[in-house]
């Protein structure tokens, strides 16, 4: 069962999630991967374990003339794959309605080639249904899947991708960082709205940078102004998984907790010890956060750990 995988960029170059979302779709037969973007971008995807072949298309394609490339396409393979992103969640449910299929959105794990799990309720509740369409269109939440590993050196063929679509791209705006991404990071320290002011958020973003930390909020936070809307972690912002998620002054709202739910290691730090993160953490530090936060960096760095 062949399956096309729709590549995920980030600036133009390659995104790490690319390499999760290859390491779900290899269970469902031989990977190939469209890459819209830069042929930079295609040979860094070649290098990714068990794609056969890399397409690419360099034009930089809106919503509709990528559809129209992945209806082409499609006629090639059973399963037509993205992540659950933007780009994921924009482009995959028109592909759906063209080929008139049901999309199943957001996996998290697959268990057969029919067989999926999805989460429901704001991820209080996992759903496993089958998907009896002889083709399908699927949104993988890559966070739930460890990337594949790299060393291949599959084929590239440039596909000629004229374009048809009446809207352009008038503008991109981007926030830069010096912090790991949240999608990726190995570590992120994570912020409430118990910390108080945008200033109070400097501690958290203090531990941060000697531990190398993506930096996170909950809404509450950013919806105080404390926190820039990138940082939001949760159903609606970003969904992590990364090795360590330390989680200061955060109660654990459901919407919060649905956005975390791939961390392997959750520390807390709260006063409250009944708070709903503090019951699910693998450890809990009870205290106020403007205490325990500075004399953790302190330890921290007695050990040379340092920004």
């Amino acid at each position: 069962m062949s399956v096309l995988v729709l590549a995920e960029l980030d600036a133009g170059a390659l995104s790490p999630t690319t390499a999760r979302i290859v390491t779900a779709a290899a269970r469902l037969g031989p990977v190939d991967l469209l890459v819209v973007g830069p042929h930079a971008a295609a040979e860094t995807a070649a290098g990714i374990a068990g794609i056969g072949k890399v397409m690419v298309s360099d034009n930089n394609l809106l919503a509709d003339d990528l559809v129209r490339l992945l209806e082409t396409l499609a006629t090639r393979y059973h399963y037509l794959v993205s992540a659950a992103s933007s780009v994921g969640r924009d482009a995959m449910p028109r592909l759906a309605a063209k080929l008139d299929i049901q999309p199943v959105t957001d996996i998290v794990a697959i268990e057969s080639p029919n067989r999926f799990v999805r989460p429901i309720y704001a991820g209080n509740a996992l759903q496993t249904l089958v998907d009896p369409q002889e083709k399908h269109v699927l949104t993988i939440r890559a966070s739930a899947f460890a990337p594949t590993a790299s060393g291949n050196a599959a084929p590239i063929e440039t596909l000629d991708t004229p374009l048809a679509s009446a809207a352009r791209l008038m503008a991109t705006h981007r926030t830069e960082s010096d912090v790991p991404d949240l999608a990726n990071a190995r570590i992120v320290v994570g912020g409430g709205v118990a910390v108080g002011s945008a200033e109070g958020f400097q501690v958290i973003e203090n531990l941060g940078k000697i531990l190398g930390a993506a930096i996170g909020a909950t809404r509450a936070a950013v919806d105080a102004g404390y926190a820039p809307n990138a940082w939001q972690v949760g159903q609606t912002g970003k969904i992590i998984a990364p090795d360590l998620y330390i989680a200061i002054g955060i109660s654990g709202a459901l919407q919060h907790l649905a956005g975390i739910q791939g961390a392997r290691r959750i520390v807390a730090i709260n006063t409250d010890p009944d708070a709903p993160i503090v019951k699910l953490a693998d450890l809990a530090l009870i205290g106020d956060l403007f205490e325990i936060v500075p004399q953790l960096i302190d330890e921290l760095e007695k050990l040379g750990i340092k920004s």
